[in-house]
């Protein structure tokens, strides 16, 4: 599970393939210079990098994601839970919530969440 690990860099570069994917890598170094401020070099770089921990695809100058963002996110709440919270959902529910006011919908969003994960 380690290969989900990304830093914040990486994630912001990830974040535009999710977006734009199937994407000319060309295109890509355009759009993360407008961006991000990269240099086409940079680009490059962090798309060898990525590749070749297994996290996109650059097949014929496209670049394609091999991870989802919900995979990333899930593994990063994962340890977000693990070593800050003790593994606990309800100490981090309550860190979270207190000094912030839910909306009736999102309190009915986690509600069903709930209802759902407990079936």
């Amino acid at each position: 599970m380690e290969e989900f690990k990304l830093f914040e860099a990486e994630y912001k570069f990830m974040e535009i393939i999710w977006e734009l994917e199937p994407i000319n890598s060309t295109e890509l170094t355009k759009v993360c210079f407008e961006k991000l401020g990269w240099k086409k070099s940079t680009t490059y770089t962090m798309i060898r990098k990525l590749a070749g921990r297994g996290i996109l695809k650059n097949e014929n100058a496209t670049v394609v994601a091999l991870i989802k963002r919900e995979e990333v996110q899930k593994h990063d709440s994962e340890v977000l839970l693990k070593r800050t919270f003790n593994n606990s959902l309800p100490i981090f529910l309550a860190a979270f919530l207190q000094d912030k006011k839910l909306s009736r919908q999102e309190a009915e969003e986690i509600k069903k969440m709930i209802e759902e994960a407990t079936k």
